[in-house]
C-alpha cells in the first residue's frame, strides 16, 4: 500500500513539475529584482524613508517665521458707551482683522542640530532599506540553489533508477536460466522499489524548495514558474577564498547595517545638542498689525464714520523682542540632557553588536565554505572510487559471484557519495557567494 501510495504520489509531482515545466522561466536576476520590488517590508521601509524626509524638510521650515491672519465678526447688543458720554441700546456688528509673525533669532542652535539629526536619521533609514535588500537577495540566492540541489538530486535517483531495472532485466534472464535464485530477482526489484520512493521524496523536496522561494516572493503556489539551470562554476583544488578578517576589513566600512548604526550614534549626539541648546535663552522677533471696522460707530455730530476712515484710524503696528531666559522647567533639561548622553551609549554598543554580529556572520561563512570545499573534494574521490566499485560488483553480479544483498549496498554507497558530492557542492557555493556579497561583489550565478 505505502509503495502504491508513493508512486501515485509520484506521477501526481511529476505532472506538476510538467505542467511547471510549461511555464515561464525566471532567473535568480529576476527572482531579486521581482522580490525587492515587491516585498512588503521593503515597502514599509521606503514609507518610513519617507516619512524621515518629511521630518527632515519640517525642521528645515521650523527656520521660517511663521505668518498669520486673524479674522472675526462680532454681533453687539444691548446698551453701550456713545460719543455724547451717554450709555443707550445700540445693536451694531464689528469686524476685526490682524496680521502677525514670528521669528525665532536664536534658540541655543536647536533648530541647526535639530536638521542635522533629522539629515542623519533619513540616512540611517536609507541604510536599512539597502540592508533589507541585501537580506532578502541573500535568502532568494539560498532558496534558488537550494531547488538547483533538488534538481540534481532527482537526477540522480533518476539515473540510478535506470541503473536498476537493467539490472533487473539481467536477473530476470538469469533466473529465468537457472544461474540466480528468484529470491535475487525479488531482493533487486526492492531495491527499485526503495530507489523510486526516493525519488518521490526528492520531488516532494522540489517542490517544498520552490514553495519556499514563492513564499520569499509573495506568490501564491498556483503562480508557477521554472527556475532557470545557469552553468555553476567549477570547483577545482586550486580554488581559493577571501581570508574572513579580509573581507570583515572591508565590509565593516561598506555594509549598509554598520553605516546606519554609525550614523544613528550621530544622530543620538545631535540630540545630546539639541538638549543642550535648551539651557540656553532664546531670543524672538514678533510684529503685528490690527485693524476693525463698527457699523455703529460715528463721530461726536453723530454722523456714521466711513470704512475707509475707520480703517484708517484703527490701525495699530507692533513689534517686539521677546527674550525668554529658562531658569527652572522642572529638570525637564537636565533630564532630557541625561537621556540623551544615555542614547549615545546604547547606540554605541548597538554598533558593536552590529559589528559583531556581522563578523561572526563572515566567520560562519568562511568556515562553512571551507569545510564544504574539503567535504566536495573528498566527496570527489569517493564517487570516483564507488563508481569502480559498483561497476566490479556489477560485473561479479552478472555472473553470480556476488548476491543481491552486495550489489545493492554497493549501489547504494555510490548514490550517498553523489549525494554528498551534491551538497558539498551547492554549500560551498552558497557559503563563497556570501563571502563575495559581503565583499561587495553583486550575487551571479
Amino acid at each position: 500500500m505505502k509503495r502504491t501510495l508513493a508512486l501515485v504520489t509520484g506521477i501526481l509531482l511529476i505532472s506538476i513539475i510538467s505542467h511547471t515545466s510549461a511555464q515561464e522561466v525566471w532567473s535568480l536576476e529576476k527572482c531579486i529584482e521581482y522580490a525587492i520590488e515587491n516585498n512588503i517590508q521593503i515597502k514599509r521601509q521606503e514609507i518610513n524613508n519617507q516619512y524621515n524626509s518629511n521630518q527632515q524638510n519640517q525642521a528645515k521650515s521650523d527656520r521660517l517665521p511663521t505668518l498669520n491672519v486673524q479674522l472675526s465678526n462680532s454681533l453687539n447688543f444691548g446698551r453701550s458707551l456713545t460719543y455724547e458720554n451717554t450709555y443707550a441700546n445700540t445693536n451694531s456688528t464689528q469686524y476685526n482683522g490682524g496680521l502677525s509673525t514670528r521669528f525665532t533669532i536664536w534658540n541655543g542652535s536647536v533648530l541647526q542640530n535639530t536638521i542635522k539629526q533629522k539629515e542623519l536619521d533619513l540616512l540611517a533609514g536609507i541604510q536599512d532599506l539597502q540592508k533589507a535588500k541585501d537580506d532578502i537577495t541573500l535568502n532568494i540566492a539560498a532558496s534558488y540553489l537550494e531547488i538547483l540541489f533538488a534538481d540534481e538530486l532527482i537526477n540522480v535517483a533518476n539515473s540510478q533508477i535506470d541503473v536498476t531495472k537493467q539490472q533487473i532485466e539481467r536477473t530476470s534472464q538469469l533466473v529465468e536460466a537457472g544461474s540466480l535464485a528468484k529470491g535475487a530477482l525479488l531482493e533487486i526489484e526492492a531495491q527499485l522499489a526503495g530507489e523510486q520512493l526516493q525519488l518521490v521524496n526528492n520531488q516532494n523536496q522540489l517542490q517544498l524548495s520552490y514553495l519556499s522561494l514563492y513564499q520569499l516572493l509573495d506568490l501564491p503556489i498556483e503562480k508557477h514558474f521554472q527556475i532557470e539551470k545557469p552553468e555553476l562554476p567549477q570547483i577545482k583544488s586550486h580554488s581559493t577564498m577571501s581570508n574572513s578578517m579580509d573581507v570583515f576589513k572591508n565590509s565593516v566600512n561598506n555594509r549598509p547595517e554598520i553605516k546606519a548604526a554609525r550614523l544613528r550614534v550621530e544622530s543620538a549626539k545631535k540630540q545630546l545638542s539639541v538638549a543642550k541648546g535648551s539651557q540656553y535663552p532664546s531670543l524672538v522677533f514678533s510684529a503685528n498689525y490690527y485693524n476693525l471696522f463698527n457699523n455703529k460707530y460715528s463721530d461726536r455730530f453723530g454722523n456714521e464714520i466711513s470704512f475707509s476712515d475707520q480703517l484708517r484710524n484703527n490701525e495699530r503696528y507692533g513689534l517686539g523682542l521677546t527674550l525668554q531666559i529658562p531658569i527652572f522647567n522642572k529638570f525637564q533639561v537636565k533630564n532630557a540632557i541625561s537621556n540623551a548622553r544615555l542614547q549615545i551609549i546604547d547606540n554605541e554598543l548597538q554598533l558593536q553588536t552590529t559589528s559583531n554580529l556581522l563578523r561572526k556572520d563572515i566567520e560562519l561563512a568562511y568556515t562553512n565554505a571551507l569545510a564544504a570545499l574539503k567535504r566536495y573534494f573528498s566527496s570527489e574521490k569517493a564517487v570516483k572510487s564507488m563508481e569502480e566499485a559498483f561497476r566490479y560488483i556489477e560485473e561479479k553480479y552478472s555472473v553470480g559471484m556476488v548476491n543481491s544483498v552486495e550489489y545493492n549496498q554497493s549501489k547504494n554507497n555510490l548514490t550517498k557519495a553523489q549525494s554528498d558530492l551534491l551538497q558539498a557542492k551547492y554549500e560551498y557555493i552558497f557559503r563563497t557567494k556570501i563571502l563575495d556579497f559581503y565583499n561587495g561583489v553583486p550575487i551571479e550565478l
